[in-house]
């Protein structure tokens, strides 16, 4: 179990365990709010949040290799077609080979992680539909790293990516179909993510998922989506990795710092909040957005050199992914991707035309901006697999018309639990700009002189090492 100063360990490759010292606490910067013993607080500009980075998480970052990512991206491209239709025998050189090698990585990681890591397919028919005309089997490959604390392990945060490809037609079996950058790019990096994730341990469970189908109209996340819904197993956030792989846009612009990150306002299906939502004008503080939120602190902690570019959608126009099919089955999920696309290397058959250059070959991919963005992804991943979980049932007080603003939430289980933060943001700004440091027994907390009318207001639940959740949104509570 995480000792009281940090939350990530890690594990040895043998049977027995090393644990790493836990960072320390960092009395200037929470201890002054922490003893706060009153319930309200004077009207103050905090600024954005305390900077602590735990040491733990960038020894973790500094360990993903650009070179086993490009061998991965090599391996994925050295068979013909990962389509969904084409051959699926392990021998072959289609879809059924990729996803032999593949497993067997996973498998590896597993062998190498003590077990800890499981491994196992996620396989389905997929009946006819408007894309797929004759039944397929689809399978996912579905790697798991438990969470180690149990007030936190049945808490799921999900890395994924798809081994399928195409070519121009997405039903053509044996047209040549690398799929360099859509999307071996994004498998080479949830592969990397196991390797390197999987000897360290984690409060919740992480997921390392390798979909199939997802060229057709991402079917194999919608099946593996849907499957844990029903179980009632709680998504708290989702990060698909598609198509990541280039630094160069049609235009011949290079951008090797910036990082896609697209993260829906308005639910596909809205439930029955979502007309508070709207009444409070918070239909920018949806899940995904408070995710992608996080994501970005937790970047400009750790990699402040890499730009998360947050895009208020949830996905491209004329384009889609996985992360849909999350989205649809009410889990916060978005999306990363390249800054550009060159759409002459993307779902194209393979030629040259007129001394032009098309399809998805991997003389395109800049694989240390690959490594990069999996380096995004593992900070954020850390983070959230370390923090607490975002409070619930956060309400924001409308008995009287005042200009203070209090604030109530349900009190986080976690014994790792150091406190609550309280952030703020102007109604026209993008991102938190306050904070207010509220101690962990506190469950109800008055900002004096701050009118709840001027400011948009969330709620994060904070561990001993300063590791933070995503803000919970506040409900109007009579």
């Amino acid at each position: 179990m995480p000792q009281a100063g940090g939350s990530v360990k890690r594990v040895a490759s043998t049977a027995v365990k090393s644990h790493i010292s836990p960072m320390k606490l960092a009395p200037p910067l929470l201890l002054p709010v922490f003893v706060l013993l009153a319930a309200s607080a004077s009207a103050q500009d905090t600024g954005p949040a305390p900077v602590r980075r735990d040491p733990d998480i960038a020894k973790m970052i500094s360990e993903i290799s650009a070179e086993r990512i490009e061998r991965s991206i090599h391996i994925l491209t050295s068979f013909t077609t990962r389509n969904t239709f084409s051959d699926p025998s392990p021998g072959g050189n289609g879809i059924g080979a990729a996803r032999t090698w593949l497993r067997a990585e996973f498998e590896r990681i597993a062998a190498a992680s003590n077990g800890r890591l499981q491994v196992e397919l996620d396989s389905f028919t997929q009946p006819r539909t408007s894309g797929i005309p004759r039944p397929v089997e689809i399978v996912n490959i579905v790697a798991t790293l438990p969470g180690n604390q149990p007030a936190a392990r049945d808490r799921v945060y999900v890395i994924c990516g798809h081994y399928d490809s195409s070519a121009s037609n997405p039903l053509d079996p044996d047209s040549p179909a690398p799929g360099a950058d859509d999307d071996a790019s994004g498998i080479a990096a949830v592969l990397e993510l196991a390797r390197v994730m999987s000897h360290y341990e984690f409060n919740a469970t992480v997921v390392f998922l390798a979909t199939a189908g997802e060229e057709q109209g991402h079917y194999g996340a919608a099946h593996w989506a849907a499957q844990t819904r029903a179980k009632k197993l709680e998504l708290a956030g989702v990060f698909n990795n598609d198509t990541i792989g280039s630094t160069r846009g049609g235009d011949s612009t290079v951008d090797s710092s910036t990082v896609r990150l697209f993260a829906q306002g308005v639910p596909p299906a809205p439930g029955p909040g979502w007309r508070d939502l709207l009444a409070t004008g918070g239909e920018n503080d949806t899940p995904p957005r408070e995710l992608a939120r996080a994501v970005r602190e937790a970047v400009a902690l750790y990699l402040p050199a890499m730009n998360v570019k947050l895009i208020y959608r949830a996905d491209r126009y004329l384009g889609d992914g996985d992360q849909m099919a999350f989205l649809e089955n009410g889990a916060p999920a978005v999306r990363f991707t390249e800054p550009a696309a060159d759409f002459r290397r993307r779902r194209q058959d393979v030629r040259v035309e007129k001394g032009t250059a098309y399809g998805d070959t991997a003389d395109l991919i800049n694989f240390a901006y690959v490594a990069d963005v999996a380096r995004v992804n593992a900070a954020a991943l850390a983070v959230l697999a370390c923090a607490p979980a975002t409070p619930r049932l956060v309400e924001i007080e409308m008995t009287k018309s005042d200009n203070d603003t209090t604030l109530r939430w349900q009190a986080n289980s976690e014994p790792d639990l150091a406190g609550y933060r309280i952030v703020w943001r102007d109604t026209t700004a993008p991102l938190w700009q306050h904070s207010l440091e509220v101690p962990k027994d506190t469950t109800r907390f008055t900002v004096s002189g701050v009118s709840k009318d001027n400011f948009v207001f969330g709620v994060e639940a904070v561990d001993a090492a300063g590791h933070a959740s995503p803000a919970a949104y506040p409900r109007p509570a009579p």
